[in-house]
């Protein structure tokens, strides 16, 4: 089966033998999961990287199996998966922004397989579940130190599209400086892409023109400036701290790990996938942390920053969730 030109596959752990599909029985516990990844942007893109890192460590675990396929295109995205629930598939994974109605028309063509997309939406019948991406509070704790750090009180942030999930992390950092920063002010591009380096690196040098000593980078690409100018950074999602040493100085990193334990436990129990996992993702579940080099961080911005992250981790506290798009 050819899905695309560039197709990589990991079949880790011995295969399960089914008769029926496993969303909608009770599954030996003990049975690998087959999972197929569809990523419409490269495996090495942050956001998918995560993804991917965790769907290789459960495979690895003997959790799962995972194959995949990497760039692939909208219009292509339907046939991928299709072709593979036609494998025989229990879970099809994937990420239906660019192709919500599409996706959605194909798992209702597919009863007996389980579908989990990274989706704007909410889920759909008994096997369409869906995601979004949390590390918003994280995103806030990085804001906190970085609101003490400033010398211009001016803070950039580069996105890919003005989606609700990117939009919420993006108000999160903004949210964070402001609570211990009122006079910071902000700057904020969008690419229009999800991947595309070159234009964030360039998007991020016009903030620094403007005035901005702090980018939250939000797409790969945003610390390349702030190293070349020598101005600090942010990172979301993985840690960018031993690739730009000096200029990064916070990662709100996000851990999908959480999020697979959790719908291969609802396969393996025959229960209906149809929902939102999108709670999996919160630091309660360890779905998103904050990781800082102290050295780099100003002592009396450290304390208020944990005494924050200890009432999110306990739940005393929510970070307001803002989807509006960055002004």
């Amino acid at each position: 089966m050819t899905v695309t030109s560039n197709r990589r596959q990991l079949l880790i752990g011995a295969a399960a033998t089914l008769a029926l599909p496993a969303y909608i029985r009770r599954a030996n516990a003990q049975s690998a999961i087959r999972i197929a990844g569809i990523h419409n942007s490269p495996v090495e893109n942050a956001w998918n990287s995560r993804i991917h890192l965790a769907f290789q460590q459960a495979a690895a675990s003997g959790m799962i199996e995972y194959e995949f396929s990497e760039r692939v295109a909208p219009t292509d995205y339907p046939r991928a998966m299709r072709e593979y629930a036609e494998s025989g598939v229990q879970l099809v994974w994937g990420e239906s922004y660019a192709v919500e109605r599409e996706a959605r028309e194909v798992a209702a063509d597919y009863p007996g397989t389980a579908f989990l997309m990274g989706s704007s939406g909410g889920p759909e019948g008994d096997n369409f579940g869906v995601f979004g991406t949390r590390n918003h509070e994280a995103a806030y704790l990085a804001g906190m130190l970085a609101g003490k750090m400033s010398q211009s009180n001016v803070f950039g942030s580069v996105g890919g599209f003005p989606i609700p999930e990117v939009n919420l992390l993006i108000n999160a950092f903004r949210s964070g400086v402001s609570e211990v920063n009122p006079d910071a002010t902000f700057l904020n591009a969008f690419l229009g892409a999800w991947f595309d380096p070159a234009r964030a690196k360039e998007a991020a040098l016009a903030q620094i023109d403007a005035g901005a000593d702090i980018l939250f980078g939000e797409r790969i690409g945003t610390a390349d400036a702030a190293q070349e100018r020598g101005v600090k950074a942010i990172g979301s999602l993985i840690d960018y701290t031993p690739r730009y040493p000096g200029t990064v100085f916070a990662n709100a990193i996000w851990n999908y790990g959480p999020t697979i334990q959790a719908i291969v436990a609802d396969i393996q129990a025959g229960t209906p996938v149809g929902r939102d996992y999108t709670e999996y993702s919160f630091m309660a579940y360890g779905g998103n942390e904050l990781i800082y080099v102290a050295d780099e961080v100003p002592a009396e911005a450290i304390a208020p920053m944990e005494a924050r992250q200890a009432q999110i981790q306990s739940g005393a506290w929510d970070v307001p969730i803002n989807n509006d798009e960055p002004v």
